[in-house]
């Protein structure tokens, strides 16, 4: 169709000559989110500790590979000019980096492991959004996208999470709260909680027949999800197609919450 043909909503998702951040590039969703950003026009910056996982990315899509170690507040703070001075003020942020450092019981989890993921999963997420800010406000636009998980809204028998789930909830806050304090500078601020989706980290649960079997049961639409089944969220929140919408947490999980 040719583009001045195109309805406008179509057209808005086009996000040519904007710099976008996407952090957790290495691999998994992360890897898609910034192939997708790419794919539909954006200049991209990859941000992950496995360098070279990220320069093969970079090579592929024209991106940006920046080596950071997001636990380290100082490697965190030096992504964001690197960003600017390399590719141009950055106009979309994807906080897509997470993990948990411990798989104990509550009772059990280690302080050192819950700070980690604090640090990881909120911390990291916050100081980004606070260094991309004065480039949002001088372009008069921006997007943030924070990636959250079903576990900050419900709990997961079997799966002790409880200082990821914490993360992961307080994501959403820190969504609301930025949305409101920024909206009079066009900034957005939204969060994609995902569901289980199969990736490198949860082949396993999948290729378990027993676990398998479990997520069937407990999730509604009978499809096996990816992370491309994540991205098309994500990539409508980055550009004016959801120009309106911000301090949502869009929740992608199948149905799973909705049971």
């Amino acid at each position: 169709m040719d583009s001045d043909r195109m309805p406008v909503a179509l057209r808005r998702f086009d996000l040519t000559g904007r710099v976008a951040i996407v952090t957790g590039a290495s691999s998994g969703l992360g890897e898609t989110l910034a192939e997708t950003l790419a794919a539909a026009g954006a200049r991209v910056a990859l941000v992950a500790r496995r360098y070279d996982r990220l320069a093969k990315l970079a090579d592929r899509i024209d991106g940006l590979a920046i080596e950071a170690d997001l636990l380290d507040a100082a490697a965190v703070t030096a992504v964001v000019p690197q960003v600017a001075e390399r590719l141009g003020p950055p106009e979309i942020l994807i906080n897509a980096a997470g993990n948990i450092f411990s798989h104990e019981r509550a009772e059990d989890e280690p302080l050192d492991a819950i700070r980690q993921t604090m640090d990881l999963n909120l911390i990291a997420p916050l100081l980004l959004a606070q260094n991309v800010f004065p480039h949002m406000v001088a372009a008069g636009r921006g997007s943030v996208v924070n990636v959250s998980s079903i576990s900050g809204r419900v709990g997961v028998p079997g799966i002790p999470q409880a200082s990821y789930a914490a993360t992961k909830l307080g994501l959403s806050g820190l969504t609301a709260e930025l949305a409101v304090q920024w909206a009079r500078h066009h900034i957005r601020v939204n969060t994609v909680a995902p569901g289980f989706f199969r990736s490198e980290i949860t082949d396993s649960l999948y290729d378990d027949e027993r676990s398998a079997a479990w997520l069937r049961r407990n999730t509604p639409l009978p499809l096996e999800a990816g992370p491309e089944d994540i991205a098309g969220a994500v990539l409508w929140l980055c550009g004016d197609a959801a120009r309106y919408v911000t301090g949502q947490t869009i929740v992608v999980d199948g149905g799973w919450t909705a049971r």
